[in-house]
């Protein structure tokens, strides 16, 4: 008989604390909290935002790093002295940061050149180093050249996000948002709201939807100069594009993580349209909220206008997935906006004329 024994004690042992330290993150943080709209109640459906933006690192992005982090220390790809790389547009990278300062890893970042410089600095406040690059297309190609120069991990959040997730329940956002409708005039949303950025979110709550056998529908949303929208349309996964301009959501390629086949419709959604949306949250609600909130909002109210034309009464919920303290120099200037060619006052005035409408 022969044997090979590779088992390290110290290795095991420093794994085992690392994910302690990960999974006592998630018992510090209480669930997101689920804001209603103010619709008048005379219309008879409901919006719900959840707040993603209350997480330690303020972003979505954060259920999807904790998953990442406990996914690669699980496998073994993420040991004591490992540097781990991320290919990301911000908000991803700013939660990866994190944690990999909460285990005590180096980080490394590899993004855009246009990357907002508020994300850029809380990256650097948690310890990472971020690797701008001036082609958002080759972000994949300089993680991976940085990955093997280091001896480290790429976390590679567009392959693994769809299943790094416990997609049946363990709190994950589908089973909270379920959990908390319970007591709602309509508990079982007719429709469910979500932006494509690795595709983990649609893939997550689509297949939780399936697997607890609910009615509800899977509405993905996706910002102009996407993938995932002409993709999804076509079949063809394929297609290229050339990239959002709404930063966190919107792909150039079609992501190994989107599953297309969980999705019960896509909107796309022009970029004036998703900063005038969430300027106009601030609006009605006070809470200052990013841009891919705003692509959320305004595929919601398409299909809140929707359910009032066809008479069905239901509630819609979206999420909220960041704050817009992080983009107070783009989508929050109208310098930046004018440079742009971005024209938000006709989407504006329609969106305040929505609650204004009888």
């Amino acid at each position: 008989m022969h044997s090979v024994d590779r088992h390290d004690p110290k290795t095991r042992h420093w794994v085992a604390e690392a994910i302690r330290r990960v999974e006592a993150d998630a018992h510090r943080s209480c669930d997101t909290h689920l804001h209603v709209f103010p619709l008048p109640t005379r219309w008879g459906v409901n919006l719900y935002l959840k707040d993603e933006s209350v997480h330690p690192t303020g972003s979505l992005k954060h259920r999807l790093a904790r998953s990442l982090f406990l996914y690669g220390l699980a496998n073994g790809w993420i040991g004591p002295s490992t540097t781990v790389v991320e290919a990301s547009s911000g908000s991803t990278a700013v939660s990866e940061a994190y944690f990999a300062r909460l285990v005590d890893l180096p980080f490394i970042a590899v993004m855009p050149a246009s990357t907002s410089p508020e994300k850029i600095s809380l990256i650097e406040f948690y310890g990472g180093k971020c690797h701008l690059v001036d082609d958002p297309g080759t972000i994949y190609e300089e993680s991976r050249r940085l990955t093997a120069e280091t001896g480290g991990h790429f976390m590679d959040q567009f392959t693994y996000a769809e299943r790094a997730t416990d997609w049946r329940g363990n709190n994950n956002i589908a089973e909270s948002i379920f959990s908390q409708m319970e007591m709602e005039p309509h508990p079982e949303p007719t429709w469910i709201v979500v932006g494509a950025g690795t595709g983990g979110t649609s893939s997550t709550i689509g297949r939780y939807i399936r697997y607890r056998r609910y009615s509800t529908r899977l509405a993905v949303v996706d910002p102009e100069g996407s993938a995932f929208y002409p993709s999804w349309c076509s079949g063809d996964a394929t297609v290229t594009a050339p990239g959002s301009g709404i930063e966190g959501i919107g792909r150039p390629r079609v992501e190994p993580s989107f599953l297309p086949t969980v999705i019960d419709r896509m909107i796309q959604v022009p970029d004036a349209r998703s900063i005038a949306a969430m300027r106009w949250v601030r609006e009605v609600t006070g809470r200052d909220v990013g841009g891919s909130t705003g692509t959320n909002v305004a595929a919601a109210v398409q299909i809140l206008k929707e359910m009032r034309e066809a008479g069905e009464q239901g509630s819609v919920v979206t999420l909220i997935c960041d704050g817009g303290e992080r983009y107070r120099g783009t989508y929050g200037d109208d310098a930046w906006l004018a440079e742009r060619g971005l024209d938000i006052a006709p989407h504006l005035r329609e969106l305040r004329s929505f609650l204004a409408d009888d």
